[in-house]
């Protein structure tokens, strides 16, 4: 039997599911990070421990892994040579490693003109019209990535920090972030040091949680952080009739926080990245191999 894998890997977790050469899905696992910007070892570990589960989910035996190609979309294979160091150390007997954003794009529109919104440990925007692809962000939260998880909790601490001193004023949401830290400030920084793009993310659900109860400072720090979401949009240039799709764990908190313009525009993704990766692969590795015979 000819199998394929499609792997999702990003900053909080990494999925991989193995279909057959049609693209029927036999199983699917979840491991750890895969941001392989951040974490390049790290991520390739994920990435071999959630195809060899998805193998075992589907009762198929893990020694077929280097037998069966993979088609990977990553959060931080946009840049640098990540990608290329990536394919030269993975176990599949080929490795092609795309952008998540590609992947999710082919996930959630299929062939058709439109867009996405990648919102979740990162942010990433991609736009398809008339087979031309645009992305936008997805730069890393260090200097990009405005509206994710992880900047969300970075500017948490920050605005905890800045209370902290009276610069800002503080509110319950500072006041229990800071008790994570034991109300240690030095904690929070002390924290900073090795934290990842996921660690910071961990925080974001206290913000959108806080902001549900009128949290002053949770309010401020997701009225920016849609602004800026609404910025990137705004660049992509929707018109009349091209759908949006917003992914990721953050989407749904977001939905309803967007302006009615784009809320209008609003679609459910016909299937979720790792779908998306599945197509791919098959595409790849089944339909245009028969075609070149």
């Amino acid at each position: 039997m000819e199998l394929v894998l499609g792997i999702d890997g990003g900053g909080t977790s990494c999925r991989a599911a193995v279909a057959t050469a049609d693209g029927a899905i036999l199983g699917r696992a979840k491991s750890g990070a895969a941001n392989i910007r951040t974490d390049l070892t790290g991520a390739r570990s994920s990435i071999v421990e959630a195809a060899r589960l998805a193998f075992v989910e589907a009762g198929l035996d893990p020694d077929l892994i280097p037998k069966t190609p993979a088609l990977l979309g990553l959060a931080g294979s946009n840049v640098g040579t990540y990608r290329q160091q990536l394919e030269a150390i993975l176990p599949f007997s080929r490795s092609v490693v795309e952008s998540d954003a590609a992947i999710a794009l082919e996930g959630a529109l299929g062939a058709d003109d439109g867009a996405i919104v990648i919102l979740g440990t990162g942010t990433a925007y991609m736009m398809r019209r008339a087979g031309v692809v645009r992305t936008v962000g997805g730069w890393g939260f260090l200097v990009g990535d405005q509206g994710s998880g992880a900047r969300i909790g970075r500017d948490l601490l920050e605005e905890t920090l800045l209370a902290y001193d009276g610069i800002r004023p503080d509110s319950p949401l500072t006041k229990a972030l800071l008790a994570v830290f034991r109300d240690n400030p030095r904690d929070v920084v002390e924290f900073t040091t090795t934290a990842k793009p996921g660690d910071f993310g961990g925080f974001a659900p206290m913000v959108f949680d806080h902001a549900e109860k009128g949290d002053i400072v949770a309010r401020f720090i997701l009225k920016r952080a849609v602004a800026d979401i609404e910025a990137s949009l705004g660049v992509l240039g929707l018109k009349d009739g091209e759908p949006l799709c917003l992914l990721g764990g953050l989407a749904a908190l977001y939905a309803p926080r967007l302006s009615a313009e784009h809320r209008a525009r609003l679609r459910d993704p016909l299937q979720d990245a790792l779908g998306g990766a599945v197509s791919m692969a098959v595409r790849r590795f089944v339909t245009s191999e028969a075609a070149h015979g």
